[in-house]
């Protein structure tokens, strides 16, 4: 037996421990830090304690036999209730692109609640033609507000997201987070609603601040120190004085100050507090109340054909996941369908060793455009990316060390 020490990136566990009830692991990271702007911020387990059994795992349970779903949804009527406009003005925001969640979310809330959402997006890098076509269908029923940022600055910070973090989608994620409540300040919206809660994915429920009923706006807000924001693994300090990038166009991506959260009182909700969210229910649902379409033919990576489909990057995300912490696409989506028994874990099991982990060909040539890199600089990128103590290469090939049974 080999005594080798083997690093550990990321700081990850050491061991690698797969749930008994769905196929996560204890390497998937935290996705609460995806806001974080530090490049150095560490990742931590969803376990919290020894019995195998993973936080979203948990929850799926209590939502079954703890929660009363018919003394929620009257919780959210009352929160509508003491909101809903009486002169038609905007009553509250959705964020999304378009996308089952957002379209199941807006939809309800203004055709049984009577509320009148203002729906705001944060565009996909690069469009795909299936998710601009279901942007179009959502903004025929709901006044929409697309805030795309500059483009030569989007494209940098994705970059150097790569490069640094070999996480390409954290620039649009921070804008994604950040446009519902800066455009919430500006129009004077009070209410925020999301859909499902971050414990559906396997954060822990102990960070999970979307299993309160509301959240504190605190949770985007920060002063604007430009030597400690880091954007796609740089300072913005650096970004403006080494790079040549234009403040101006930093702005949406800069945390609320505290001086806004002060002037503005918000509330978040999430309608995954309120509704027991079922993934396969609520896309039924925005096929069949709001026109949505899942994609023609199988996601690369995954088995499914109607999440994240609206941005050509979307399954870089998911691959660049797949090699820091071994979970790719399949792994999320059959961890999903097995904890809601949409599945058994052995046919989540085999989708995973399936699926997981391919490559996402198609758009590959756009993406390594749009970042402006060399195929051979992605996968110099991708390779120094893989922890010792999760990949092992054998003649030849990348192989984990650890795969779901």
């Amino acid at each position: 037996m080999s005594n080798e020490v083997l690093e550990v990136k990321y700081g990850l566990p050491k061991e690698v421990v797969y749930c008994k009830r769905c196929v996560l692991s204890n390497q998937n990271p935290n996705s609460t830090r995806e806001l974080s702007y530090s490049p150095d911020s560490k990742k931590e387990s969803t376990w919290v304690d020894g019995d195998g059994i993973c936080d979203a795992c948990k929850y799926a349970d209590m939502k079954e036999q703890y929660i009363n779903w018919e003394e929620r949804k009257k919780m959210l009527q009352e929160l509508c209730d003491k909101h809903r406009s009486k002169d038609g003005s905007y009553d509250c925001i959705v964020p999304g692109s378009g996308g089952k969640d957002s379209r199941f979310v807006s939809h309800l809330l203004k055709y049984k609640y009577g509320m009148n959402p203002l729906t705001v997006t944060w565009p996909p890098n690069m469009y795909t033609d299936i998710g601009r076509e279901n942007f179009e269908s959502w903004v025929r029923d709901h006044d929409n507000i697309s805030l795309k940022p500059n483009q030569a600055t989007h494209r940098l910070l994705t970059r150097f997201a790569f490069e640094k973090l070999v996480h390409p989608f954290q620039p649009f994620i921070i804008g994604q987070k950040l446009i519902a409540p800066k455009i919430a300040i500006k129009y004077k919206i009070p209410l925020i609603f999301y859909g499902e809660t971050l414990t559906e994915y396997g954060v822990r429920m102990k960070d999970d601040i979307n299993l309160r009923p509301s959240m504190p706006l605190h949770y985007y807000c920060g002063e604007h120190d430009f030597d400690n924001i880091f954007l796609g693994g740089v300072s913005v300090r650096e970004l403006i004085e080494k790079h040549g990038v234009d403040r101006r166009d930093l702005n949406q991506y800069l945390p609320i100050t505290p001086d806004e959260v002060k002037a503005f009182p918000l509330e978040y909700h999430f309608i995954g507090y309120y509704y027991k969210y079922h993934p396969h229910d609520v896309y039924y649902y925005a096929v069949n109340e709001t026109r949505f379409k899942p994609n023609p033919e199988r996601t690369e990576g995954t088995y499914s054909k109607y999440a994240s489909l609206d941005d050509r990057i979307d399954g870089f995300h998911y691959y660049t996941a797949f090699i820091k912490f071994g979970l790719g696409r399949a792994t999320f989506d059959a961890a999903l369908e097995a904890r809601n028994k949409i599945i058994t874990r052995e046919e989540a099991v085999s989708l995973v060793r399936k699926f997981d982990g391919e490559f996402p060909k198609r758009y590959f040539k756009d993406v390594l455009e749009y970042m402006g890199i060399s195929e051979e600089r992605f996968w110099q990128v991708i390779d120094n990316a893989r922890s010792p103590h999760m990949w092992k290469k054998e003649n030849g090939q990348w192989k984990l060390r650890h795969q779901v049974s």
